[in-house]
């Protein structure tokens, strides 16, 4: 596995990431889906950073919960593990 570093060169036994370009907010994942806010705000509390699960800071003490495009799909499945 390898990472690019800062001056162009890749190091051994490293691991190249994509980085996260945009992120949807808790409504807008809820318009997508078709789900209220609460109900994914609940399924979300089982959710880690890893799993696409993030908070957007705003001004003062501001902050909505967001998620990006893998945190998308895990609220999906996590609503099809929750239908069955």
């Amino acid at each position: 596995m390898e990472v690019e570093g800062g001056n162009g060169c890749c190091c051994e036994g490293s691991l190249t990431v994509a980085a996260i370009s945009f992120v949807y907010t808790i409504a807008r994942v809820a318009e997508m889906l078709g789900e209220d806010e609460e109900r994914l705000r609940d399924l979300a509390l089982y959710m880690e950073p890893e799993d696409g699960r993030l908070w957007a800071y705003g001004t003062g003490e501001d902050a909505t919960l967001a998620f990006t495009r893998d945190g998308v799909e895990r609220l999906r499945e996590l609503i099809a593990e929750e239908q069955r």
